[in-house]
């Protein structure tokens, strides 16, 4: 998977991507005046016209299963989701990730007031969000909501859903590693913007200079692992939603200064937020509206909604 914002791509780096298998993601977040709040170019001109031109050439390229995009909900455009979801449906895509905003990088330097928002205030623009995509299921447009699907995979199915975030122990530097544009290796993207922000606490070693084993069998990764476990952590030894849920190490050190990578779960943001919503999706699975139970299961098992409906 390369990450790339598009502004610079071209149809010899494509082609290029297209033979080694390479999957694209990139960052939308929606209209143009929404998307160029936060992500404008360097000159400071718009980036969204370059964006939408460069995400047709590159579909046709590697096709449009191959390429997704990521919106960061930022206190900018958190009461916009509908606008952001319909620019989503009206440029093709099946699905959208609502994320809250993560507190590394940008999002912390010297732009808070502009970006950040109460969890509170992220959960209740997300509920709006999910009702009105189930509504826009409902009249036949298959799109999806990706975190809750993921959710709801957990909650209503034995299977497991791969999503880092949620496991038990942490998936970073298991399902997945980070490599910077200079090969330097980090057990997830926050890891590797914590490093941006001038903190390389998280820095596994660089693929031109350490080997495969140095990189994953690392002392650091191996604590972060075995402390990693939801079983174990104060306060979620014996929640509830433990079964659902997962940790964030990364964010237990940067924002709870633990170098155990524990944290205290239940005073974190990350808390707040996971337990709101799984408890929103208890409440409408337990309200069994029949019709938002199909949406769910169209979602799940990658179904139209009208297919679902008439099992």
């Amino acid at each position: 998977m390369l990450c790339t914002n598009l502004t610079l791509i071209n149809q010899d780096m494509l082609e290029y991507l297209k033979k080694h298998k390479v999957l694209i993601s990139t960052s939308l977040d929606g209209p143009k005046t929404l998307h160029d709040a936060n992500r404008l170019m360097r000159s400071g001109g718009s980036s969204y016209d370059t964006v939408i031109e460069n995400l047709k050439l590159t579909r046709a390229v590697m096709g449009n299963e191959n390429v997704s995009a990521l919106m960061t909900t930022t206190n900018n455009n958190l009461t916009k989701l509908r606008h952001i979801i319909d620019k989503y449906v009206e440029l093709g895509f099946q699905g959208v990730f609502l994320r809250s905003l993560n507190p590394y990088g940008y999002a912390t330097t010297g732009h808070t007031e502009k970006l950040q928002y109460d969890m509170d205030d992220f959960v209740s623009a997300y509920k709006e969000a999910i009702q009105y995509i189930i509504t826009l299921n409902q009249k036949g447009i298959l799109f999806v909501e990706y975190f809750a699907t993921i959710l709801l995979t957990r909650i209503l199915t034995p299977f497991s859903t791969g999503f880092m975030d949620l496991q038990s122990p942490a998936g970073v530097g298991i399902l997945g590693a980070i490599y910077d544009f200079n090969g330097d290796v980090y057990p997830s993207d926050e890891g590797r913007m914590l490093a941006a922000m001038g903190d390389p606490h998280f820095r596994l070693g660089n693929v031109q200079r350490n080997t495969y084993r140095e990189l994953f069998y690392s002392p650091l990764l191996h604590k972060i692992i075995h402390n990693s476990c939801v079983e174990i952590i104060p306060g979620c030894h014996s929640c509830a939603y433990q079964q659902f849920c997962g940790n964030d190490p990364i964010r237990a050190y940067s924002q709870q200064n633990d170098k155990k990578y524990m944290g205290h779960i239940p005073t974190s943001e990350f808390c707040k937020k996971y337990k709101q919503i799984i408890s929103y999706f208890m409440e409408l699975i337990r309200e069994n509206d029949q019709a938002v139970m199909d949406v769910f299961w169209s979602w799940i098992t990658k179904r139209e909604y009208n297919e679902v409906r008439m099992k």
